[in-house]
């Protein structure tokens, strides 16, 4: 059985740091991830509203008017809606690299 050296114990050591350091940077980077998904959820709602009441005017109305109005907030919540899949995106790549962080960390 191998005795380890002081060098492979300080090496260990500096690794485990950097790894807990890219651990806790990972998080805060999620955590704020989570936080604009919320926040976008809101507005998704809100514009997922107002498109549908503006729908639901330009059918009432049949103006060109109503149908531009409500085209053009369609687009909004279309716009949204791709933010929000990206955001989803890159919540899973940040919870995959934390469970990769989190096993490197358990192998030492």
């Amino acid at each position: 059985m191998d005795t380890p050296t002081l060098a492979d114990v300080n090496i260990r050591g500096v690794a485990q740091r950097l790894i807990e350091k890219r651990l806790r940077r990972n998080s805060e980077n999620l955590k704020q991830l989570q936080i604009e998904l919320t926040l976008l959820d809101e507005q998704l709602a809100a514009l997922s509203d107002d498109a549908s009441e503006k729908e639901m005017r330009s059918l009432v109305s049949e103006t060109p008017l109503a149908l531009h109005e409500f085209r053009d907030a369609q687009k909004h919540v279309d716009a949204l809606q791709e933010q929000r899949h990206h955001l989803v995106q890159a919540i899973a790549i940040q919870k995959q690299s934390q469970d990769d962080l989190l096993d490197k960390l358990g192998d030492r």
